[in-house]
């Protein structure tokens, strides 16, 4: 089975890969004059997309090629089988049906079948499997410390789903690099470290013998540092460069004001864009017809042809222009943020192993096989569905200036650079907060049942010492005689 899923999994990436095949080739508008020459760095750059998850698919259906030589059935315990045997010919036998009736059997031989079914809950029938689920679903929900667990790693889970949407876009707008340098360092550091992180969470749990009430510190430990690693991010970036014609308006729509008169005479249509920078002046207009351009140059050197565009009626003393948006001022700040974000994940992927062992520890035995499945259903749910859509549409909001198409808004051209770092962290943040709160809360409880079961040692005590007095002087007698 495991290989099965592995080569569907394949062809899924295949599958991902047929809009580049089937669809028509790539069109881009032809407002500047003699067409359009795109750079890696230009927001219209495409690549190829589709080469990772060939690539991907490729790796997938090698390394699901040694399951299918693993047996059928994988050997199994003479005591397992016979245990599994013995419990469900006691379930399922009229025999101990018409001796034992409900009122003459013993409570705690009916509680001992019926945890016997949920241990064998791959062996049961469709029909048994639905009666014993909704009680152990019931049962597990109502765990404080699988719940807040849960609701911490749904939390982390949103965080990690936003940063691998969105993060790549966000260094690109915010630094002015690359998409391919963007997920270089994601790659290169922030996967690592993360996988890093896990591998030490293990390791601390299982070299120190972690009890349950040391996970939830090292959890807590954990996300107090990962977000103490968020906070300088608000800090680090810059402000939007200046463009031409684009308001910047919080409480409105924000949309194109009335360029000089020197660009009316031009026709400009609004919803062509290639982007040209004045260098002098850092100063970006839409197209080069926004500029005032007339003309087209193209300066041959060693890596790369550039292209300028000169005689700007609207550029400052009439200086070429640069063909391609303008580079941010605080491009050298992305190495320092990709550290910060590389250590947080570090930090929070230390949380992973203990927070497993809480939920294993937590529950009963006979419910950790469905624990561990109602866990990861949640966190499909509740983290990696509605994440990615939360973290867009705040990214959205963040937008000052629309592509049109058709009328419609169709991809944001411009973002405000301080609003979509401050609305992203922030999201960030909220999560990392929501997490150290439930790991908190789990910590409080888990005290408190260590509190419970002192009293309760100290009140069997005397109990105890009262019953070693009198069994003492009995004694006495039989040793003087001796």
């Amino acid at each position: 089975m495991i290989g099965c899923g592995a080569v569907l999994v394949a062809l899924a990436g295949l599958l991902m890969t047929l809009p580049h095949f089937i669809s028509e080739p790539y069109r881009y508008d032809h407002s500047s004059p003699g067409g359009i020459s795109l750079t890696s760095k230009d927001p219209r750059w495409v690549g190829a997309w589709w080469l990772g998850f060939l690539i991907s698919a490729g790796m997938v259906a090698l390394a699901a090629s040694p399951y299918f030589f693993f047996p059928r059935e994988m050997p199994k315990e003479k005591y397992e089988l016979s245990f599994r045997r013995k419990v469900l010919a006691g379930a399922t036998s009229p025999v101990s049906k018409s001796e034992n009736s409900p009122s003459e059997q013993n409570p705690g031989e009916s509680l001992k079948k019926q945890d016997g079914l949920a241990q064998i809950a791959p062996n049961l029938t469709v029909i048994q499997f639905i009666k014993v689920f909704p009680r152990v679903l019931l049962r597990t929900l109502r765990h404080p410390i699988f719940l807040l667990v849960v609701l911490s790693q749904v939390c982390m889970s949103c965080m990690v789903a936003g940063m691998a949407t969105f993060l790549p876009k966000f260094l690109e707008r915010q630094f002015s690099i690359t998409a391919s340098y963007a997920n270089l360092l994601i790659g290169g550091l922030t996967i690592p470290s993360a996988i890093v992180g896990i591998v030490v969470g293990g390791g601390l749990v299982k070299r120190l013998h972690l009890s349950p009430m040391r996970c939830g510190t090292l959890c807590l430990l954990g996300s107090l540092f990962c977000l103490l690693f968020n906070l300088p991010l608000f800090f680090i970036g810059c402000s939007t460069h200046q463009i031409a014609g684009i308001i910047h308006q919080p409480s409105t729509q924000p949309g194109l004001e009335l360029f000089p008169g020197c660009a009316e005479p031009c026709s400009c249509p609004s919803e062509d864009f290639n982007p040209v920078c004045d260098l002098s002046t850092r100063v970006e207009y839409i197209t080069p017809c926004h500029a005032g351009c007339t003309s087209r140059v193209v300066q041959e050197g060693l890596d790369q042809s550039q292209v300028f565009y000169t005689n700007c009626s609207c550029v400052r003393a009439g200086s070429p222009v640069l063909a391609g948006s303008c580079d941010s001022a605080c491009s050298h700040l992305v190495l320092p943020f990709i550290l910060l974000v590389s250590l947080g994940a570090a930090l929070a992927s230390i949380t992973h192993t203990p927070s497993f062992m809480l939920i294993l520890r937590g529950v009963k035995k006979e419910d950790k096989t469905l624990a561990v499945g109602i866990q990861f259903m949640l966190l499909r749910v509740l983290a990696w569905m509605p994440s990615p859509v939360i973290h867009g549409s705040a990214i959205d909001t963040t937008c000052v200036h629309w592509a049109l198409s058709c009328g419609r808004r169709a991809v944001c051209r411009y973002y405000d650079n301080d609003l979509l770092r401050n609305r992203f962290i922030g999201l960030q943040f909220f999560f990392k907060t929501g997490s150290l709160v439930c790991f908190a809360l789990v910590l409080a409880i888990l005290r408190q049942q260590n509190k419970e079961a002192g009293t309760k040692a100290s009140n069997c005590s005397p109990g105890l010492e009262q019953q070693l007095l009198v069994s003492g002087p009995k004694k006495q007698p039989e040793d003087s005689s001796v």
